[in-house]
């Protein structure tokens, strides 16, 4: 059985330079995935693509089994939030709601039905009314999203529409979106830079680099297997170590006679899950990474110290709820199961 939305081979390139290379990305009905990468991936010129306000090179889009890749933006029942919001500051509140519903001819009273619908499912009853250059941006946000649903798009498309609002607001209106999106049901991609973002709300996470897809899944298994070195890095695992691997499953700095004898790998692994002690000091498992260096810089973040201890391979990031100088000759012990390990010809 086919996907809601299917997007299939999709290339886009502006001028000679390609921004979509050949992605493919299938999303359930009712499934709220994420797009996320860092800036500059693809990931906004791809929920552009799937709203008609780019064009593919190549490609197909299909909702329900219907191509919609060269259709007009208003013939794709698609609606898309901006990270903007977009909203038209000389209207009110429900003249904003109701935008999309007057430019597809909808009567009066239906219209009003409508926005007293979304009005009372955003929780902005009683601001109908109201000129939206009087609202906050927390209430900005649910007026452009009740704008977007109004129309009762077959798919929600969200430019990461949580970017301009402080971090507390983000939090709330995070678990506010997501039980909406659950509770009515609707089809909806999100792109955002913001992995927490995309683990708290998403049903799949789909990780873009360089304009092409390259993984998609489960945010539990997004973030405990990433199939790649790139994948990992950008999910938190940003300490990355060069070692050798020997027969026996031992780990060694990638130099030396066992550089000779192992296999290369890249070790990613998480700051929160390493320990930090004393030299000679720590008790360790056969199979630890053991890391012997000097703390270089101690950052207090507030449950806690985050510190860069300068090692022989590399400098890595840990941290320890104890306070330790700088300058001090500190060991840092990694635990086998937490770390992961990617071959060095696929990094």
């Amino acid at each position: 059985m086919p996907s809601y939305l299917s997007i299939e081979a999709l290339t886009v390139s502006y001028g000679a330079r390609p921004v979509l290379d050949r992605v493919s990305l299938d999303v359930e009905r009712g499934e709220m995935i994420a797009l996320l990468g860092s800036s500059g991936c693809g990931k906004t010129t791809l929920l552009r693509s799937i709203a008609g306000f780019v064009i593919p090179d190549s490609g197909l889009i299909r909702i329900e089994g219907r191509d919609i890749a060269h259709l007009p933006p208003e013939a794709r029942g698609t609606a898309m939030m901006f990270q903007s919001y977009a909203l038209w500051p000389h209207m009110s509140v429900a003249d904003n709601i109701g935008y999309g519903l007057r430019m597809r001819s909808w009567k009066k009273d239906a219209i009003a039905a409508r926005v007293e619908e979304m009005l009372k499912l955003l929780q902005l009853e009683g601001y109908g009314p109201r000129p939206v250059t009087q609202l906050s941006g927390g209430q900005r946000q649910r007026v452009a999203l009740g704008r977007a649903l109004a129309v009762s798009p077959h798919v929600l498309l969200l430019d990461e529409p949580m970017s301009n609002l402080d971090y507390k607001v983000r939090l709330e209106l995070r678990h506010e979106l997501r039980a909406l999106q659950q509770r009515i049901g609707i089809t909806a991609v999100y792109v955002t830079h913001d992995r927490e973002e995309a683990l708290t709300l998403s049903d799949r996470i789909a990780v873009i680099d360089a304009g092409r897809v390259v993984q998609v899944g489960a945010p539990e298994e997004i973030f405990h297997h990433p199939s790649s070195a790139f994948v990992a890095g950008f999910m938190g695992a940003d300490n990355a170590l060069d070692l050798v691997a020997g027969d026996d499953g031992a780990l060694a700095a990638s130099s030396g006679a066992a550089a000779r004898r192992g296999r290369r790998v890249r070790a990613h692994f998480r700051s929160d899950a390493a320990r930090l002690s004393l030299p000679g000091t720590a008790a360790t498992n056969g199979g630890d990474l053991v890391l012997d260096g000097i703390v270089a810089q101690s950052v207090y973040v507030g449950q806690g110290y985050r510190y860069r201890v300068r090692t022989d391979g590399a400098e890595i990031w840990v941290h320890a709820p104890e306070r330790v100088a700088e300058g001090t000759s500190a060991r840092v012990v990694v635990p086998r199961e937490a770390l992961l390990l990617f071959p060095q010809d696929s990094v």
